[in-house]
């Protein structure tokens, strides 16, 4: 059972992830106090904000509705998804490639059957897989 546990644990695919995991967990604290350090003071101060955790939005009921904050998140994710994208995925999108292989590309081609209408038909087929029509005269 543990021999099993540790040939799960030692797959090639399961160690890129679990990394890819850890570095994307550190890039979010870093990414994070860039955002509340930085972005968010400067479009509170841009909306006018004098006091600190004061800014853009307003109150309703004793409620404070801070759109500032939510402008700050929004940038994060932006910035956050970036990295992961151009840190993470474009570079194992690489080095899959060298090894022959093809990860996150384009769907393969595929062609509407005249008889049923289905979308999802792939390009190469000669029958359609949802109604058996021949689609050799296409």
């Amino acid at each position: 059972m543990l021999k099993g546990f540790k040939n799960f644990l030692m797959q090639g695919d399961l160690i890129v992830v679990a990394v890819g995991l850890v570095v994307a967990l550190a890039f979010s604290t870093l990414i994070k106090s860039f955002t509340d350090s930085i972005i968010t003071p400067l479009v509170n101060a841009a909306a006018g904000g004098g006091a600190t955790g004061k800014g853009i939005g307003w109150t309703v009921n004793g409620q404070r509705i801070d759109l500032g904050a939510f402008i700050g998140a929004l940038i994060y994710f932006v910035i956050f998804m970036a990295v992961i994208y151009y840190l993470i995925v474009v570079p194992y999108r690489a080095y899959m490639h060298r090894r022959g292989k093809t990860v996150f590309g384009d769907p393969p081609p595929t062609k509407t059957c005249p008889n049923c209408r289905m979308e999802d038909v792939p390009a190469s087929a000669v029958r359609c897989p949802h109604c058996t029509s021949d689609l050799a005269a296409l």
